[in-house]
């Protein structure tokens, strides 16, 4: 697949333009393997620009790895809130109590022992001892796959687990051993600023030379990846329940989507089966008020379609997974994005 590749000059190309055009974010200001861990988690699926202050409170916040492990999970995840994808946070937050109990606060530098860490996979495992250690080991994401699928005109479908072990093993051969920190962070910066999913910047590209798919002008037909399956349509009753100046809220299962997160009482079927599962499993007896509003919030599996009422309260006996709360306390709690915009607007027929 390298036959005829110039590999050298592959990653003086690459290390040149990467020296004089890296950004400067926060994570970049040195090489501590605990924020890089912390970094390259919050950027999984997520935006640089984004990621930046959500990165910068967490840093002051948790400065050190000690700090985060004796944190309390509720804390991490009131951090965390807006982010989305809240089981990065627990598997982060559990990973750095286990490097703290097993490891002396000392994350691992060798691949077999990274590797162990709860919620560190290969890319993340990649990027730490690459760039916090210096060592020579591939960190594949979608950047670099989308680099990576041009430059060698490597037409396999991407979200196959074959193929990143394909890019892998190239990534092996390529990689710059004196300076794999770079060579892996130039790789993603070209991905992130220049290779771009649509409408790649070419002209600008500083290893266009050694790009084979623009050369054959195919560089817009990759990478190949395949279909994903649509999000399954859910319809889901909530209830925003009212009572004096408070309203009603409770906290979803430990375990599954969401687990540990605040929400109002919400339950597939309609209004009748709402009703009936808020006595059944709060204990409440409840009056219809009005329907409010329709909410959609899509994720990758699945497409929650959200009708909205009001209830006002007949008599209560709340369970332990339940709170009255009032406006005024609600940054107490983490809740998911599509609850704190259904919030948003509730509070505007309050």
């Amino acid at each position: 697949m390298l036959e005829g590749f110039n590999i050298r000059e592959f990653q003086q190309d690459l290390l040149y333009w990467f020296e004089r055009n890296l950004r400067d974010l926060p994570w970049r200001q040195d090489r501590d393997p605990y924020r890089i861990w912390v970094s390259e988690i919050m950027l999984q699926q997520t935006r640089v620009d984004t990621v930046i202050p959500y990165f910068n409170r967490f840093m002051e916040r948790f400065p050190t790895l000690e700090v985060l492990a004796e944190a309390k999970e509720d804390e991490v995840l009131k951090l965390w809130e807006g982010l989305g994808y809240y089981s990065r946070a627990r598997n982060l937050h559990a990973g750095v109590k286990e490097v703290s109990a097993t490891y002396g606060g000392s994350v691992p530098d060798s691949p077999e022992e990274i590797s162990k860490i709860k919620g560190v996979g290969p890319y993340t495992a990649g990027a730490i001892l690459s760039i916090a250690y210096g060592k020579p080991e591939p960190a594949v994401d979608g950047n670099v796959m989308r680099v990576l699928s041009r430059l060698l005109l490597i037409e396999e479908d991407i979200q196959k687990v074959k193929t990143r072990k394909l890019f892998e093993t190239q990534i092996r051969r390529l990689i710059a051993t004196e300076n794999p920190s770079y060579f892996n962070q130039a790789l993603m910066e070209l991905g992130a600023l220049i290779c771009t999913p649509k409408s790649p910047k070419c002209g600008y590209c500083p290893v266009q030379a050694h790009c084979r798919a623009q050369a054959e002008g195919v560089q817009a037909n990759l990478p190949v990846k395949g279909k994903a399956k649509p999000p399954k349509p859910v319809g889901l009753s909530v209830a925003y329940i009212a009572k004096e100046d408070r309203f009603f809220i409770r906290k979803r299962p430990e375990q599954g989507l969401l687990a540990g997160l605040w929400e109002l009482p919400s339950y597939e079927g309609d209004l009748d089966c709402l009703e009936n599962q808020l006595h059944k499993e709060h204990e409440l007896d409840v009056v219809r008020g009005a329907y409010l509003f329709h909410h959609q919030h899509t994720f990758s599996h699945l497409q929650w379609q959200m009708d909205v009422y009001s209830f006002k309260l007949e008599e209560d006996h709340v369970g332990e997974n339940g709170r009255w709360v009032s406006w005024n306390e609600l940054d107490q709690f983490t809740f998911p994005v599509s609850y704190q915009k259904i919030l948003s607007q509730v509070k505007e027929f309050s």
